[in-house]
């Protein structure tokens, strides 16, 4: 069974940083893009950002500079570092998978990925 399980979220204040992780279990890891998404109270799923089977990126417009995915195939985990943080960057995050193994797409939608995490809540508030 694929579960993915996301943490790291928490409050900050505005241009404060947190880093996310996602643990991933259940699947080869190693060949599947995974991706970034958040939902902000009251919005759409937002993608963030993804990274390829070959560390390959890419974020949408508003991260860019300011967020940073990697991944550690050893560990089975994605992770992305958000610094210089927003209050528009509060939402609940997720990770999720592509759903087809070694498929990249630099801006996948929701269609694109399976077997989201439950999230972890980000609020950046002073």
């Amino acid at each position: 069974e694929v579960q993915l399980v996301e943490s790291g979220g928490g409050l900050v204040q505005p241009g404060g940083s947190l880093r996310l992780s996602c643990a991933a279990t259940g699947f080869t890891f190693k060949n599947y893009a995974m991706s970034w998404a958040r939902q902000a109270p009251g919005k759409d799923l937002e993608w963030v950002s993804s990274i390829s089977t070959g560390e390959t990126t890419s974020y949408a417009d508003s991260m860019k500079g300011r967020f940073t995915i990697s991944r550690d195939n050893a560990k089975n985990t994605l992770h992305l570092q958000m610094n210089n943080l927003k209050p528009d960057d509060t939402a609940v995050y997720y990770c999720a998978k592509f759903r087809v193994r070694y498929l990249w797409l630099p801006s996948p939608t929701p269609d694109d990925l399976d077997s989201w995490g439950q999230g972890t809540q980000v609020t950046v508030s002073s």
